[in-house]
């Protein structure tokens, strides 16, 4: 008997359907009129709120829907981040310098390979998001380069970054406007002397570090990459240069330089990249208004632009300015399915967003965790799990914290945790969270990738096909997560430089 064909759903159709549910849900809330109650801090006070869900189909609904669209999808952040590093990756890899860089790994072995792709993407998180979309598009291309499968390379590097964006060798974008909420919270009704420090959980980060990054790589090699498929070789005209490669060598260690000096303050003609409004060097380099945030990118480009253009030339795989310019555009062959998918994961965000049913649904599990009368190892494990509940819906961490923090900083400093520790259960939450959510703008990304180099059109990229594909490593890294937390705090290891778990 012949096998039925299964009907799978393509991503695009995934996102309207999903969309879709979401309008209805928040229609059938805003009947009954379900609301939830969001806890602020305000002038050194908890002030409560109620918030309601809203309707898609009302009048101010549909208004909505209709003319938010273009607008949504021209401020669209990922979007600009990944034209910008599309282009960075593009030059880097047909001026031929990629191929000169990474060929030479071939000797080493798939699983020292896989190890290094978990660690880039786990320190990775020092760029916040951006890392993802900086990572997975140059692993792809690394991958191609050492004659093995991309699609193997972009579902590492994502899972990297993903469950691994609570650890890293630094703190990253999103710590330190984390630790000012964190900082809200503890002072609010508990302790008033309370100073968050950015780098108190650096011990526990760097152990998370090499602990998920040699597991990660034992899960991912035996049911990660099974199921994905064996190599696929790509081979081009491109040419090596060993001059080319010591001058463009060069040239980013100048570069590099030029940056660094850029973020140092009172040097002469330096720190032009911090915010010099602010007092404290943090503040001045991830603040909300530093420029070093915002240029990160294109300060990338650039120097692929400087280093790839070096070594094209003197390669002779770039011979002329219309081939430099050219080349800045190859990477994007095929990626028209890209912006669609982008163009409708906006709305998709934008409305959830609108609808005010994440922020209702996260309220009631705080609202639940707080009533519950637990302590010490149960209390973890609860947060753990209705952060990663509430990441389904609300992937941006900032966004979860604002609404957990005013209610969980002092819930478990009254149960004797410190908010250094609380705060970091909650980023390693966050971390499995995003990785598992389909309403996470990145993980769509990581999809269009996946079919730019799906070599087999037997095999379909699907949502949810991907996800069950995942889904075996990222449990595993969930129970890993769980017991270096539960670990670290019933050994009472400190956390960093003057932290503790406990109070």
């Amino acid at each position: 008997m012949k096998k039925k064909n299964k009907k799978l759903l393509g991503p695009v159709i995934t996102i309207i359907i999903l969309t879709v549910i979401i309008m209805i849900a928040s229609t059938l809330c805003s009947i009954f009129h379900i609301q939830g109650e969001v806890t602020k801090i305000a002038n050194q006070t908890l002030e409560t709120s109620e918030v309601t869900v809203r309707s898609v189909f009302s009048k101010e609904g549909l208004k909505y829907l209709l003319s938010s669209p273009v607008q949504t999808f021209k401020n669209f952040e990922p979007l600009v981040l990944l034209i910008i590093t599309l282009m960075a990756v593009s030059i880097g890899k047909s001026s031929g310098l990629f191929k000169a860089m990474f060929s030479p790994f071939r000797r080493l072995k798939p699983s020292v390979v896989t190890f290094l792709t978990i660690f880039l993407g786990i320190i990775s998180s020092f760029l916040g998001e951006y890392g993802i979309i900086l990572v997975v598009p140059i692993s792809a291309v690394i991958y191609q380069y050492l004659g093995r499968n991309s699609m193997v390379g972009i579902l590492t590097a994502f899972i990297g970054v993903t469950t691994g964006y609570g650890a890293g060798l630094v703190f990253n974008f999103d710590d330190y406007q984390l630790g000012l909420l964190t900082k809200a919270a503890a002072n609010v009704n508990i302790d008033k002397d309370y100073v968050f420090n950015a780098w108190s959980n650096i011990y526990i980060m760097l152990a998370s570090t090499i602990i998920l990054s040699v597991l990660g790589t034992i899960i991912v090699e035996n049911f990660l990459k099974p199921k994905v498929g064996e190599s696929i070789e790509e081979e081009d005209e491109l040419v090596y240069s060993k001059k080319g490669l010591k001058a463009s060598l060069l040239a980013f260690v100048i570069c590099i330089i030029v940056f660094i000096y850029s973020v140092i303050p009172g040097l002469p003609g330096s720190g032009i990249l911090l915010d010099t409004n602010e007092k404290d060097y943090v503040a001045q380099l991830l603040g909300a208004n530093s420029p070093f945030n915002d240029s990160f990118a294109f300060v990338f480009l650039i120097i692929m632009m400087i280093c790839s253009g070096i070594y094209g030339y003197i390669s002779k795989n770039i011979k002329n300015t219309n081939d430099f310019s050219v080349g800045l555009s190859k990477e994007f062959d095929d990626l028209g399915y890209m912006l669609v998918l982008m163009f409708f994961a906006a709305i998709m965000a934008s409305i959830i967003t609108w609808t005010n049913l994440g922020t209702v649904v996260g309220s009631w599990l705080i609202s639940f965790m707080s009533n519950l009368e637990f302590t010490g190892i149960p209390l973890i494990l609860l947060l753990f799990l209705i952060i990663i509940i509430m990441s389904l819906l609300i992937p941006d961490a900032l966004t979860k914290w604002t609404i957990a923090s005013p209610i969980v900083v002092p819930l478990f400093m009254k149960a004797n945790i410190t908010p250094d520790f609380t705060q970091f259960i909650f980023k390693a939450a966050d971390s499995i969270g995003k990785g598992i959510t389909p309403f996470f703008v990145y993980f769509l990304v990581m999809l269009a990738f996946l079919e730019k180099y799906n070599s087999k059109s037997s095999h379909k990229i699907t949502v949810f096909g991907t996800l069950k594909i995942m889904r075996p490593t990222i449990l595993i890294l969930t129970v890993v997560w769980a017991i270096i937390i539960i670990g670290w705090f019933v050994l009472g290891i400190p956390l960093g430089p003057g932290a503790s778990p406990t109070l």
